[in-house]
């Protein structure tokens, strides 16, 4: 499908100074790049790539309504459709306790990182990448979630994203997975009995929660090549389907 070795891109639109953060991984799953840019850096980046797969934290395109058509289908009051302005992806991860934002039917609705990632999708095609899988296309693309990734590597829910445990949480998952970045426990062998007193934490050993969605998105990229049988993608095709780092879901997260 894609002659090796291969760049596996992750990026992870974040609407604010810096509207993308972006990762790669290469084939022996080496933290390559992490950097910040906007949507130009992104695109610059990839285009110097021959072959490689990019998986996105965003969806490509508003929901198509097939969660409120299925409800429709079982003829549920007009209560119960409350809440389904959303993709089947989406729908299909709450049901099983990750939280995850909804993608409402109109662009104008879609918060602003969602529009920026529509936007990002419109330019990869344009510049010929194709969803994965596609058979023989050197440059590939894919969706993702990494907090749902992190839920089902772990099988629980993560601690808070924003916290420096749920950051080193993560950090440790991801670097458990193999791949060459900061060893997380370093971080610990850092502290000390004065630097505690000082609050001089060694905060260079620890990822940003950005950088760690994006990193995750890039291992996600790397799964899909090297392990098939070991991921998942959840949802319509139509619709968008998210790739997920498991073979299966369990039926509750907490």
């Amino acid at each position: 499908m894609l002659t090796k070795p291969l760049t596996y891109v992750g990026v992870d639109p974040t609407a604010g100074r810096f509207p993308f953060t972006l990762a790669a991984l290469n084939q022996d799953r080496k933290l390559t790049l992490l950097a910040a840019g906007d949507v130009n850096d992104v695109l610059a980046f990839l285009a110097e790539q021959k072959t490689c797969v990019v998986a996105v934290n965003a969806p490509p395109h508003p929901n198509q309504g097939l969660v409120r058509k299925n409800l429709e289908k079982q003829n549920l009051a007009f209560g119960h459709l409350r809440g389904s302005d959303m993709r089947q992806a989406e729908n299909e991860l709450r049901a099983r306790g990750i939280s995850v934002s909804p993608t409402p039917a109109r662009v104008e609705t879609c918060p602003a990182w969602m529009q920026i990632g529509f936007d990002l999708f419109r330019r990869l095609n344009e510049a010929e990448f194709k969803q994965y899988p596609t058979e023989k296309a050197p440059r590939q693309w894919l969706e993702t979630h990494p907090h749902a990734a992190f839920c089902a590597l772990l099988g629980q829910i993560p601690l808070s994203k924003p916290t420096l445990e749920g950051r080193l949480q993560r950090q440790i998952a991801l670097y458990e997975q193999g791949i060459d970045m900061k060893d997380p426990m370093e971080f610990f062998e850092e502290i000390t009995r004065h630097k505690l007193l000082h609050g001089a934490f060694p905060m260079e050993l620890v990822y940003t929660a950005e950088e760690l969605d994006t990193v995750m998105a890039a291992y996600m990229a790397f799964c899909v090549v090297n392990s098939p049988q070991e991921t998942l993608f959840i949802g319509n095709q139509q619709e968008g389907q998210i790739a997920l780092p498991v073979a299966n879901l369990k039926d509750r997260y907490s």
